[in-house]
């Protein structure tokens, strides 16, 4: 019986060219076919570097673009003109008023001022979308302040 000749060199390792797929020493990044000048890849670094500038760009494009879609919206005014008994606990009638150049809604804080801080009872609301200058009046049932008619505060400052 024969055995093969020993070898004592390892097989070659491999993956596969970024472009088409043939097996490439791990050294390289492209075969000869997708590569035939022989250019160097681009290093890990030029290549993360690249994405890092695209995600900083699209960040302070997207800020940008928040800031101008805000801009000139509120200050917002209000206060409460009434408080009525409702079967779900209180209905609250809000009045907002935009010192702004632009329209836009606001988010209302209703609350017992009577409590002192900001407590769990607090409810927050979407006023209805307001024109500069204008002032808009609003319903909204709370719950969570009981049932019995009593001052309560809004506030819808931005």
């Amino acid at each position: 019986m024969t055995f093969p000749p020993a070898t004592d060199a390892a097989p070659e390792l491999t993956h596969g060219c970024v472009r088409c797929g043939a097996r490439i020493p791990l050294d390289e990044s492209m075969c000869e076919r997708c590569n035939p000048l022989g250019l160097r890849a681009p290093a890990a670094s030029q290549a993360h570097g690249t994405v890092f500038v695209g995600i900083v760009a699209a960040v302070v494009i997207m800020a940008v673009v928040a800031r101008l879609s805000i801009a000139g919206v509120g200050p917002f005014r209000s206060h409460v003109t009434g408080v009525a008994p409702d079967p779900a606990g209180l209905k609250v009638t809000v009045s907002v008023t935009n010192a702004g150049s632009a329209a836009g809604s606001t988010t209302c804080r209703i609350d017992d001022p009577s409590l002192g801080g900001i407590g769990p009872e607090a409810v927050f609301v979407e006023s209805p979308r307001v024109e500069p200058g204008s002032t808009a009046v609003f319903d909204v049932v709370v719950a969570s302040l009981g049932t019995v008619p009593k001052p309560l505060t809004a506030d819808c400052e931005s």
